[in-house]
């Protein structure tokens, strides 16, 4: 990493979407608290950002989501009572996932006025360093964590990146998409942004993530961003702003694993799927259980 880029030290969460794919399901409990296998999603995703290095736990929050919070705190009762039951293993795991004091922060994003405006809402914490974002719907499952292979390409190129992966032609409408200087590297320089291309128009087949490294120039872009599809703030339009006015650089990162969609049933159905059948202690009954559902 060169003496010029800042290292990135915190990682920014929007949660304070409403999850309404999900009811009734999501009418008392944050979508983000529903759990892939044993852990809930916004756990997965906050795994990411610690294996990456990220030290600082930025959650943007909305109305009842004070689970969220609760989660990421001490629960003295519960764990007086694992102790007095002797669920040793059971303490070390909740003990691993607990933040340390003062790691974790929490700002309230009070009207549903889009991502732009969420990531707006974290710019006192953040400050004036360069920050990761990650969008807690979309688990990104490898062997090497996307945002680590993000950090990575971050060391030598600094600037603001994007993590991207290949979609079919005939779907790129329905996704951001980005247009780089070369469609099979790794790492490649951004040279076009649009939100859902009209069919037949898009730059490449690479859409958008959810996963950013991001300058802190985008929160002055985001505090005057006019709203933009669906009467929000959108964070795509910033990052083009900054892309084209300044002399900030654009990277795309290339993600080669597996992306799962929980905010759709299906892509929440499949993460279920396939996490459980990375587990040993599971995946042997899962798969007789699913090999006779799927023969009945």
């Amino acid at each position: 990493m060169s003496a010029t880029t800042k290292r990135i030290r915190k990682a920014v969460f929007p949660v304070a979407g409403l999850g309404t794919r999900f009811l009734p399901a999501t009418k008392a409990m944050p979508k983000e608290m529903l759990t892939v296998v044993d852990r809930p999603v916004i756990q997965h995703v906050v795994d990411e950002a610690r294996a990456a290095g990220i030290e600082h736990f930025i959650f943007v929050t909305g109305r009842n989501k004070g689970v969220i919070e609760d989660h990421f705190d001490s629960q003295f009762e519960l764990e007086r009572t694992l102790e007095e039951r002797g669920k040793t293993k059971e303490l070390e795991s909740l003990a691993r996932d607990l933040p340390a004091a003062g790691q974790t922060s929490f700002t309230r994003q009070q009207r549903p006025l889009g991502l732009g405006h969420a990531v707006w809402c974290a710019r006192d914490i953040v400050g004036d360093e360069p920050f990761a974002l990650l969008l807690p719907d979309m688990l990104h499952h490898a062997a090497k964590p996307c945002l680590a292979e993000m950090m990575d390409a971050y060391a030598q190129s600094g600037g603001n990146l994007i993590a991207v992966a290949p979609v079919p032609d005939d779907q790129t409408h329905q996704y951001g998409i980005v247009g780089v200087t070369d469609v099979q590297a790794k790492v490649s320089g951004i040279t076009s942004m649009v939100e859902k291309p009209k069919p037949g128009t898009a730059p490449s087949n690479l859409h958008i993530t959810g996963r950013y490294i991001l300058q802190p120039e985008i929160f002055g872009l985001l505090e005057k961003q006019e709203r933009g599809a669906g009467g929000e703030i959108q964070l795509t339009d910033s990052m083009i702003q900054l892309m084209q006015d300044s002399a900030q650089k654009f990277h795309a990162v290339r993600f080669d694993g597996d992306i799962y969609d929980c905010g759709s049933k299906i892509g929440f159905l499949t993460a279920n799927i396939a996490y459980a059948l990375e587990r040993q202690d599971l995946s042997d009954d899962l798969r007789a259980d699913l090999q006779r559902l799927l023969t009945a």
